[in-house]
């Protein structure tokens, strides 16, 4: 059981977010639900879980300093394509695919989206 109900980050542009997120999301089999109103884009795979808005106090969207959201991959064949997908689509390298030392048999990418927001896709298996 997930202990979010939902993630938020802010965009300065919902075209070119939704250009990414659907690109680099995909291969993690998280899907576009649609619009979230006037507001944004869901993202899950029944729920949304993760949603890409423009800020409501009007002031322009920026990324935090130190947060990142971290998505599950099935396998290492899919950080590598979350990764390439990402950066075809706008998004910069924050940390290639690869072994991460924190925790035994973790492999990550790290990739910064259009608007600086800081993401990340790992798998955990000894030969994924």
């Amino acid at each position: 059981m997930s202990i979010f109900t939902h993630i938020c980050l802010g965009t300065n542009d919902l075209p070119r977010a939704r250009r990414f997120y659907d690109a680099a999301l995909a291969p993690l089999g998280i899907r576009n639900l649609g619009d979230f109103g006037d507001q944004g884009i869901a993202y899950g795979h029944a729920l949304a879980e993760l949603l890409i808005l423009r800020p409501l106090d009007g002031a322009p969207a920026s990324a935090a300093n130190g947060g990142t959201v971290s998505f599950k991959a099935p396998g290492r064949d899919a950080v590598r394509a979350f990764h390439r997908a990402g950066l075809a689509c706008g998004g910069s390298d924050a940390g290639a695919p690869g072994p991460r030392g924190a925790v035994e048999h973790a492999f990550g990418a790290y990739l910064r989206d259009p608007d600086g927001n800081k993401i990340c896709a790992y798998c955990f298996g000894a030969n994924d």
